[in-house]
């Protein structure tokens, strides 16, 4: 399942917006927001698509008759962009439980990358949803790496992804790897440079939440 929440008029589409204005960057924490916010968004839309069980509430007056999750899920992050994103989530999924993963770009001398995993902090993720965090969505190769680990941990019941942006390139490379997850995604775009970034794309998006880091 592909769920390109950009294909309706939201509130989500002036959030998108925001984030990749170069003017509006400047203040790191209405992007941190932003990015929240796309979170939360994104996180009512996943919800539609989980397993729900009748339950009912006791009132001042009675007895109403609901719903609820039935189980939570578990949320995991790709440190440290993904950290403001997640926040969204987790503002929805409340109860949840949480995964951190960190995954990195190291640079070559020739412009290529590879990408690093070095450390993972993970609950049992056996037979539950896994909704995996990641604000950009670009080559594919972060999701890939943290993806594949986590599943070496476990067999979730069901698979999300979630981005605030995408590459074309980078969906159809996730899709072809793990055709078991739902893609959820913000807004696709449809250029990925040779260094792999997004165009048009944001910049950075852990530099434009925290701050730039040394280019190790």
């Amino acid at each position: 399942m592909f769920i390109n929440l950009s294909e309706e008029n939201s509130l989500l589409l002036q959030f998108i917006s925001e984030i990749r204005d170069a003017d509006l960057q400047r203040d790191s924490m209405r992007f941190r927001r932003n990015l929240e916010r796309i979170g939360e968004i994104a996180a009512y839309e996943v919800s539609k698509l989980l397993t729900w069980e009748k339950s009912e509430v006791v009132t001042p007056l009675g007895t109403a008759h609901s719903a609820k999750l039935h189980h939570q899920p578990v949320l995991a992050t790709v440190l440290r962009a993904g950290l403001p994103f997640h926040q969204g989530l987790l503002n929805y999924f409340d109860k949840a439980d949480n995964a951190f993963i960190s995954a990195y770009r190291r640079h070559k001398k020739d412009g290529s990358f590879e990408i690093l995993l070095e450390y993972m902090a993970c609950p049992d993720i056996e037979d539950r949803t896994l909704i995996l965090i990641d604000p950009m969505l670009a080559s594919g190769s972060s999701i890939h790496g943290a993806l594949e680990t986590m599943l070496e941990e476990g067999t979730p019941e069901q698979i999300f992804i979630v981005s605030a942006i995408a590459s074309r390139e980078g969906l159809e490379y996730v899709e072809s790897h793990f055709p078991q997850a739902h893609l959820v995604v913000g807004a696709i775009d449809e250029e990925l440079t040779a260094k792999g970034y997004i165009v048009p794309g944001l910049g950075d998006a852990g530099d434009l939440a925290f701050g730039h880091k040394i280019q190790g």
